[in-house]
């Protein structure tokens, strides 16, 4: 009999041991308020002249307008020896709309980490520049309007307005005209820190092709995507220094342009984008640059940051599209329990086309929020972005104004 508990004990004690070596968690963000948006003014028409102006407001209980509601879930493996695996699994959601979500990957990747050295992943991951911008942006990168350096819009609500600066997609939200914000079949590595500095890098590689096998004698079709990224860090008491490079390549060959014969123009088909989405861009080389520092300064934390952006045509390198912008700002605690930020910033957009036609703009944004526990806040916003007129388009003007509770779990 007491051989018989001993055994139990040591059984029991071995399956706790084993139990505590992985661990999963279920984590998210449920964010939901008020939301009213409005823009005026309109970007050029198909002929690149001058359209009317025109404008679009949007009002509704909508979500993620601090923070991208989400629903994830991630892992770790004690492998022994410092060694680690680890998994995250991350959706999109949009808890107001009538379809709360589709399985949307914000996140899903796979790695192996050590401890003191680092650690690699492959799969669906935030780049390196995003990385940056989410440890030093005055607003903590939220979805609202006012953020120069960071700009992005609202993806949790049913309505859809089309004026230039609001758009309002039922997709993954936190994409931005600014950065690429993630990135698929990706490779990343990330260094420990020592004496300060951290290194991290990613690799992109998508290359797909398809011969079509019929009498027209087709050339292959393509979509080919690789890119790589590269941040460094360094963090000396209440200073924070981060620096980004990443350059990302879309080259896709639509039918047209796989016909044996067919005209350079043709070969531009389809259209140049920028990579927004983590599928990737098209026909173009999009390379971005962003450096910022913070510093805590007791009662307040500055805020400095730039970023920059170029993306043109792989066809033809006179066709391109550039935005630079600056930004300051600054985020402190009141009270114990009320936070508030305030950003400026400006820079210069290029749109699309031969001589770039260029255009001014100025942001600020302000915000409020009341933590009623470490996990659920009360939240004010209000923003403003401001773009002069150029010779394809009219000035416009997007503003925001947001009242919520996000709860993180």
């Amino acid at each position: 009999m007491k051989k018989s508990l001993f055994a139990l004990a040591a059984l029991g004690a071995f399956a706790g041991a084993a139990s505590a070596q992985s661990s999963v968690t279920v984590y998210g963000v449920v964010d939901v308020g008020y939301l009213n948006q409005k823009a005026t003014g309109a970007a050029a028409n198909a002929a690149g002249t001058v359209a009317p102006s025109g404008q679009a407001n949007s009002a509704s209980f909508g979500n993620s307008m601090e923070q991208t509601s989400r629903l994830g879930f991630k892992g770790t493996e004690d492998l022994g020896g410092g060694m680690i695996a680890f998994f995250t699994l991350e959706t999109d959601m949009q808890p107001t709309n009538a379809s709360m979500s589709s399985w949307q990957t914000r996140q899903g990747f796979g790695g192996i980490g050590k401890a003191g050295v680092g650690q690699f992943a492959f799969g669906t991951q935030y780049t390196p520049m995003f990385n940056q911008i989410a440890a030093t942006d005055v607003g903590n990168t939220n979805n609202m309007p006012g953020n120069a350096v960071y700009p992005t819009t609202n993806s949790g609500n049913s309505s859809n307005a089309t004026a230039r600066g609001y758009t309002d997609a039922s997709g993954v939200g936190g994409q931005s005209a600014g950065v690429t914000v993630r990135t698929q079949s990706t490779l990343s590595a990330q260094t420990a820190t020592f004496s300060g500095f951290k290194v991290a890098a990613n690799y992109t590689l998508r290359n797909d092709t398809v011969t079509a096998n019929t009498s027209a004698s087709r050339l292959p079709v393509t979509n080919n995507y690789s890119g790589w990224g590269l941040s460094a860090d360094y963090t000396w008491q209440k200073l924070y220094v981060g620096l980004a490079y990443q350059a990302y390549k879309s080259n896709n060959e639509g039918q047209g342009g796989a016909t044996a014969g067919a005209s350079a123009s043709t070969l531009a088909t389809p259209a140049p984008a920028a990579w927004i989405a983590a599928s990737g861009g098209s026909n173009t080389q999009d390379n971005q640059y962003y450096g910022a520092a913070t510093y805590d300064f007791g009662i307040l934390k500055g805020y400095v940051q730039y970023g920059n952006r170029k993306v043109g045509s792989v066809i033809d390198t006179s066709y391109y599209a550039k935005r630079t912008a600056q930004q300051i700002g600054v985020r402190s605690f009141m009270t114990p329990t009320i936070e508030g930020w305030a950003v400026v910033g400006n820079g210069k957009a290029s749109s699309y086309g031969r001589g770039s036609p260029s255009a001014g703009f100025t942001a600020y944004q302000v915000g409020l929020n009341y933590y009623l526990s470490k996990r659920t806040n009360l939240y004010a916003i209000y923003g403003s972005n401001n773009e002069s007129a150029s010779s394809v388009q009219v000035s416009t003007r997007v503003t925001g104004l947001a009242f919520g509770t996000r709860v993180t779990f």
